[in-house]
């Protein structure tokens, strides 16, 4: 995937996602009277602006794409006119100031609401919840859940899809729940009723892998172990692997399925392998050397190749979920509920040391995986939008001056106390929002770092 395409799916991102949250602030600021002198997407150097309307506000797109902001007639921040000052936002009711500013940030849950329902109606493409090979030792393996199991329900709750797997185990693992109720059908649809274990699960493994902690992975159909793609510039491309060579032997052990060839790679990083390979029907051999990179904090090989696959046989793995449009809505909501809900506890867990800092992103993942999801096409990145969406609508939230949530912190203590608090004391609090956003901006960027390093 090139850097080029990452840019372009995280600045389209950024626009659709900054561009809805200022417009609900504009929105409730004009319907409450207030004058909008300027709508500004991005910082630092215009590269357009246009005045139009009747109060000639100022529309306004900036070279850098990561933020924006609605300039609205204040005392606070210059002379205003005699006739004006009715319109001034500092003259409004504090009621009114309190929606203009929660509006931005309801206006991203809105936003998200709207894609997953737009999502739900389309159909979201996903993998059959059957079983893979179970990690022995696991979670999964001591409750006794065996390979080509399909789930079928968690704790009552329907699953018609991998990814609703994934999520409603990833809620009961934030929550901390001891065990979980898990049904499943066998391959003669025999039904099977279960407990899954987390209590020994350590809670700052809990991220987006969590079904593969607990020894859970999507079943896949037997594949040989044929090369059907070589990533350019790869470990493999180097050691002069080609498409259609035939893995039969690595360090003498034999390789009859793709799975046992994985295997072997991700059990040896930065240790050559001698390969012998099938090529046009004539044994060679070639030595190669995986890379090391982390996946749950554990080192594994890699090599930069894929299978020659049988499309057929991955088509009957997939699924389409989708819903007729009124119960599409009632999903949508549903669904942005949930992951606002476990996206604060989520936090929650950070604040008090229970799941791990290292999983809060910054710009540089938020860039990754736009661009992942764009590659994937429009159901994924549409997806993505939804998701942080509701991140930014929540950060925006959060009770820290200088954000959305910091000036709704300020109106809620004057309506207790029935009068604002002194300009001197939201400065001083604006002062402590700014360092705070800083370290939390800088914290952020540092773990992307770290992830980009430690692969």
């Amino acid at each position: 995937m090139s850097i080029t395409y990452t840019i372009i799916a995280f600045i389209v991102a950024l626009g659709v996602l900054i561009t809805f949250h200022e417009f609900g602030h504009y929105l409730v600021a004009r319907w409450s009277g207030v004058k909008v002198l300027r709508f500004c997407i991005g910082f630092g150097q215009p590269i357009f602006r246009k005045r139009w309307g009747k109060d000639q506000t100022e529309w306004v797109i900036a070279a850098i794409p990561l933020g924006g902001y609605v300039k609205m007639l204040d005392e606070n921040e210059g002379k205003v006119a005699h006739q004006d000052l009715p319109r001034a936002f500092n003259r409004q009711s504090v009621g009114r100031r309190f929606a203009i500013v929660a509006a931005g940030p309801i206006a991203n849950f809105l936003l998200a609401i709207i894609l997953y329902w737009w999502l739900f109606i389309i159909g979201v493409p996903g993998m059959k919840p059957i079983l893979g090979t179970v990690e022995p030792g696991t979670p999964a393996a001591q409750a006794g859940f065996e390979a080509g199991e399909t789930i079928v329900k968690i704790e009552n709750e329907s699953i018609a899809s991998w990814q609703d797997a994934r999520w409603i185990l990833l809620r009961h693992a934030i929550a901390q729940s001891p065990s979980i109720a898990i049904q499943t059908t066998g391959k003669n649809g025999e039904i099977h009723q279960r407990q899954l274990n987390l209590s020994q699960i350590d809670p700052n493994t809990v991220n987006e892998n969590f079904p593969g902690i607990i020894g859970f992975t999507g079943y896949q159909p037997h594949i040989t172990p044929v090369i059907g793609q070589v990533v350019a510039g790869s470990v493999a491309e180097r050691a002069g692997m080609r498409v259609n060579d035939e893995i039969i032997a690595i360090n003498n052990t034999e390789i009859l399925a793709w799975s046992d060839f994985v295997q072997q790679i991700r059990a040896h990083p930065d240790r050559s392998l001698l390969m012998e390979i099938l090529r046009n029907e004539q044994l060679i051999q070639l030595t190669v050397t995986p890379e090391s990179a982390s996946e749950n904090g554990k080192n594994i090989g890699k090599i930069g190749v894929a299978p020659a696959t049988h499309q057929d046989e991955f088509n009957a793995l997939l699924v389409t979920v989708r819903y007729p449009i009124g119960q599409a809505w009632s999903k949508a909501m549903e669904k942005t509920w949930e992951t606002t809900s476990l996206t604060l506890r989520m936090l929650g867990k950070m604040i008090t040391g229970d799941v791990s800092l290292k999983n809060v992103g910054g710009p540089i993942s938020i860039a990754d995986h736009a661009g992942q999801s764009a590659q994937m096409g429009l159901v994924s990145y549409l997806a993505f939008l939804a998701l942080i969406s509701v991140s930014i609508g929540i950060l925006n939230l959060l009770p820290i001056p200088i954000l959305d949530g910091g000036h709704l912190m300020f109106y809620t203590i004057e309506i207790v106390k029935g009068s604002p608090l002194s300009d001197n004391t939201i400065i001083i609090g604006q002062k402590i929002g700014l360092i705070l956003l800083l370290a939390l901006m800088l914290f952020a960027i540092y773990n992307d770092i770290s992830r980009l390093v430690t692969g």
